[in-house]
């Protein structure tokens, strides 16, 4: 199984979640791909969430609960999970999006039979349980593609950490997820797609709200994080807010 499958650490953060992360840890459990780890760090919760992640752990031993001393975060969440995994792939999955039964089996075959070490797919936007458009990625991006505008659905990545050591994401409250595949790309020079829908991307819930609040992470992001000297953040900030002007109109 372990040569056939590797072992795939899936990197899932959760805030009063309770409305979504019990179908969001099914489609998991759904998954055709069977050797995986869901490792869960609850951000502090004050509602049930701990409580159903709890009743799924009991059911199924490859689920793991984890809770951070405080609020910090999905950054933060996600990073403990990081840091607690033991698998060869590392995929992320936010607790209310939801994955396709066949999403692991095709991108962890489609990742070793290219011995691509990162890479995402399609997915599908969910608005009040009903289907919306989809996203077709790029054949590929690169750092310098990626900074206009990050077409890795944080739902759809996957990295090696065979290949590419452990990853983890730069401690700002947004944008920690483009922020790691930066990182990731500063490494390799590519990031390769599935075009397939293989997600379910939910965009009317608390964790994909606020878009126009992200500019100034955006902006942090390009200046504090990836060192960006002011000329440069400039050009980049442009022409992801138009980009991302352009998407919102559509």
């Amino acid at each position: 199984m372990s040569e056939e499958q590797p072992l795939v650490s899936i990197i899932m953060p959760a805030y009063n979640a309770e409305s979504h992360i019990a179908e969001s840890i099914e489609s998991v459990i759904s998954q055709t791909y069977s050797n995986w780890e869901l490792l869960i760090t609850d951000d502090r919760s004050t509602d049930t969430t701990q409580k159903i992640i709890n009743e799924y752990a009991i059911q199924d031993s490859r689920i793991k609960l984890f809770i951070n001393e405080q609020n910090g975060g999905a950054g933060v969440a996600r990073n403990n999970s990081i840091k607690q995994s033991v698998g060869r792939f590392i995929a992320f999955l936010d607790a209310d999006d939801l994955w396709l039964p066949e999403k692991l089996a095709t991108q962890i075959s489609f990742m070793l039979s290219n011995n691509y070490a990162f890479t995402f797919t399609g997915y599908q936007k969910l608005e009040s349980e009903n289907l919306k458009g989809t996203v077709t990625p790029p054949q590929f991006t690169t750092y310098n593609k990626l900074l206009n505008s990050n077409v890795i659905g944080c739902l759809t990545a996957v990295y090696d950490s065979k290949v590419l050591g452990k990853h983890y994401m730069p401690l700002i409250r947004k944008r920690q997820d483009m922020g790691l595949w930066l990182n990731i790309l500063k490494q390799i020079p590519k990031a390769y797609s599935i075009p397939d829908i293989l997600a379910l991307y939910r965009v009317d819930s608390g964790m994909t709200q606020n878009k126009f609040k992200i500019l100034k992470w955006q902006w942090h992001l390009y200046r504090e994080v990836q060192k960006l000297n002011i000329l440069r953040s400039t050009k980049h900030f442009v022409v992801y807010a138009l980009k991302g002007y352009l998407k919102y109109k559509k």
